[in-house]
């Protein structure tokens, strides 16, 4: 398969038959079709073009109708990606942090595990709260949307999911505040990687939705809370100390 490597074969993405399998021999059998329509506009913008106004106005503008098209379906396969992989986005989210809220003071702790809730991929701290951020990769067809404040994928309910992700957000404040010794909010998000969203950001179930770039920005526009910089410092060592990496236990132990 191609973009795959030999390191990754036992991926069920990489086995024959699953949907990313399907999904990318699917995409190369269209390439064809797709350079045909490609061609079909820009000759057709070549000649119209050409009589409205000149020759060389219609080879410029039909080298700009074949590049949009070019740049339309490489946005369509790339945004699919992380879900092609096998993957759920966390390496793509955890660039991006790294490469702006971190460079404005906020602190991230990565892969974190909740005990008895599993793990946390991102817990953000910044001046306007803490957020335990999760990602999910979704077939690039998949509908993802609210109806009634609920989330919905593909016209079904997601219960499991928002439950698990809330009861770990709460689990995570509940550790983090017994270091801290004061009542700290974690908020749950979802960066959604792949999929069709309605609009974003939304809100659903208690949780907000968006692409990981979007996500970000509306976490430094929508504070829920008022930290001071050395505040910030204190509700990360403190989950430094309650939220142990790769299963390891440690005891809540009071902030200095």
């Amino acid at each position: 398969m191609i973009g795959s490597s030999i390191y990754l074969r036992d991926r069920a993405a990489f086995t024959g038959g699953s949907p990313q399998a399907v999904y990318e021999e699917l995409w190369q059998r269209g390439r064809k079709g797709r350079l045909r329509t490609r061609a079909i506009l820009a000759g057709a913008t070549l000649v119209l073009c050409g009589l409205l106004v000149n020759a060389v106005f219609g080879i410029v503008m039909a080298a700009l109708v074949a590049s949009a098209d070019t740049f339309v379906h490489w946005r369509l396969y790339n945004a699919s990606s992380v879900w092609r992989r096998g993957l759920r986005g966390e390496e793509r989210t955890n660039r991006l942090l790294r490469h702006t809220l971190e460079r404005r003071g906020y602190r991230v702790l990565y892969e974190r595990t909740i005990p008895q809730h599993g793990q946390a991929d991102e817990l953000v701290v910044g001046p306007g709260g803490v957020w335990l951020m999760h990602n999910e990769a979704w077939h690039p067809d998949a509908e993802i949307s609210q109806h009634g404040g609920r989330l919905f994928i593909d016209g079904r309910t997601q219960s499991r999911l928002v439950g698990a992700l809330t009861a770990r957000a709460d689990a995570a404040a509940d550790l983090i505040s017994q270091v801290t010794e004061v009542p700290v909010k974690v908020t749950p998000v979802l960066a959604v990687h792949g999929g069709k969203l309605t609009r974003t950001p939304f809100a659903a179930d208690g949780i907000v939705f968006a692409p990981p770039l979007k996500l970000i920005r509306w976490m430094s526009r929508n504070p829920s809370a008022d930290h001071s910089p050395d505040e910030v410092e204190a509700i990360a060592r403190a989950a430094v100390h309650a939220l142990p990496i790769g299963g390891r236990i440690t005891p809540p132990a009071a902030a200095a």
